[in-house]
């Protein structure tokens, strides 16, 4: 059994709700105030947020570290680069 790390974001956003490309907009002003090498928790709805958001935030140069379900929504897990 792999003992999987328990990463603390330094910082959240919940985005349930919120259409695109607010989303993308309001994610990466968040990010803008974080320091290279913090972790931030986005909390995205199904559908368009969720694959959208992802692919613009790589293209920015950070890192995705963790998508996963939660109750009707998802948690991502960014790395500033």
């Amino acid at each position: 059994m792999v003992n999987e790390e328990k990463i603390i974001p330094d910082d959240k956003i919940d985005l349930r709700g919120v259409l695109c490309p607010i989303n993308f907009v309001k994610t990466k002003l968040k990010l803008e105030m974080m320091d290279a090498g913090q972790v931030l928790e986005v909390i995205l709805d199904d559908g368009e947020p969720l694959r959208s958001v992802p692919r613009s935030i790589k293209e920015e140069g950070h890192k995705i570290i963790k998508v996963e379900n939660i109750e009707n929504a998802y948690r991502l897990l960014i790395r500033k680069a």
